[in-house]
């Protein structure tokens, strides 16, 4: 399983994880497209929107491997602002997905905006765990 190095691990003061240490020894859990409602609490919608930040971020609209990335926080984005290349793996950490910018702008134009949010992402909320986990 690839570790996205310098991806953060979580948006900052929440318990809202994006990505994982280590590989399930029964598989990768599936990726499921989720369908998002009007009616989601704030928090969540915060969530959705700084991890696709983080994603944009870090590797703009260039395919990138699933790797450690949370399959929970992806499935909210799943065939939306996040597709996958080729057939869908659903189970795959080789999985490799492609952020769709112009869908990506459409459902959260806030972050395209000149004055985008601030998500507070500092050094401490990298995921930079060391390779002890691998074991």
């Amino acid at each position: 399983m690839l570790k996205h190095r310098g991806f953060p691990g979580r948006l900052p003061s929440s318990d809202f994880q994006f990505t994982i240490r280590r590989a399930n020894k029964k598989g990768a859990t599936k990726l499921v497209a989720r369908e998002r409602f009007r009616d989601r609490q704030p928090p969540d919608r915060r969530a959705d929107a700084a991890f696709l930040q983080a994603l944009i971020q870090h590797f703009g609209d260039e395919p990138f491997e699933r790797g450690n990335l949370d399959a929970g926080r992806l499935s909210w984005l799943l065939n939306r602002e996040v597709v996958a290349i080729g057939k869908l793996d659903p189970t795959s950490y080789e999985q490799l997905l492609r952020v769709d910018l112009k869908r990506a702008e459409a459902s959260f134009p806030e972050l395209f905006a000149t004055e985008a949010p601030d998500f507070g992402w500092d050094d401490e909320d990298l995921d930079d765990w060391d390779d002890e986990d691998e074991a």
